[in-house]
């Protein structure tokens, strides 16, 4: 599991990051709100651990743009404000939990797991976009009601375009993501797995939904 830790506090980042390494989830940092919001942006995290008290562009920013984009990265948010309205906002922003400091780390992480649990729970559901349905419980997909016959590598590819739908997806990322190993910019794996994808996906309908971006990657829209 991949987490950033947007905090500006170092001793609070370090703590947090070796904490959470030993724990065993690998944690990129970062120490202010600027480069907090560009990488938040960029969706390729499993959740965010957002101070909210930064410079730049405080914590409350970073959230609501995340969620103005559609990205639906889960985010606690830590605070030294234990004040009912700051929890109240964090959570109608789209906040998935609110951890006030000081915190012990144990509870942190009990914390994390809980909403990872959560939001593996959900992506057993069906899931929609446009005329694209897929059900993760069945490893099943359809499109406008005609049955895809996907392998199950080609539905964890789908998946992953889809629930980050309108977002460019790089190689690395989707290789890391879909096989679980880093990159080899000389292998063509990539591009044979979404022609094929395209064939089944796109090319039986007028509506195309899996574009290429030259130069970053792929994406669903």
């Amino acid at each position: 599991m991949r987490i950033l830790v947007i905090e500006d506090e170092s001793r609070a980042a370090t703590f947090l990051q070796i904490g959470l390494e030993a724990t065993g989830f690998a944690v990129e940092t970062c120490m202010d709100g600027a480069a907090g919001m560009e990488t938040a942006l960029l969706g390729r995290h499993d959740m965010v651990l957002l101070d909210v008290a930064l410079p730049g562009r405080d914590g409350w920013d970073i959230l609501a743009e995340m969620r103005r984009r559609e990205i639906r990265t889960p985010v606690l948010m830590l605070t030294a404000h234990d004040a009912v309205e700051h929890r109240v906002k964090g959570l109608s922003l789209g906040a998935d939990d609110y951890l006030v400091k000081p915190f012990a780390f144990s509870e942190l992480v009990a914390r994390m797991r809980s909403i990872l649990r959560r939001c593996n729970q959900a992506a057993g559901e069906i899931e929609r976009f446009e005329d694209l349905v897929l059900d993760h419980t069945k490893h099943f997909a359809t499109r406008n009601g005609q049955s895809l016959d996907l392998t199950m590598m080609e539905f964890e590819l789908l998946h992953l375009l889809v629930r980050h739908q309108r977002e460019v997806l790089s190689r690395a990322y989707i290789s890391e993501r879909v096989w679980g190993m880093s990159f080899d910019g000389e292998s063509n794996a990539i591009e044979v797995m979404m022609r094929r994808l395209r064939r089944k996906v796109d090319e039986p309908f007028e509506r195309k939904l899996i574009h290429t971006v030259r130069g970053l990657g792929y994406v669903v829209r």
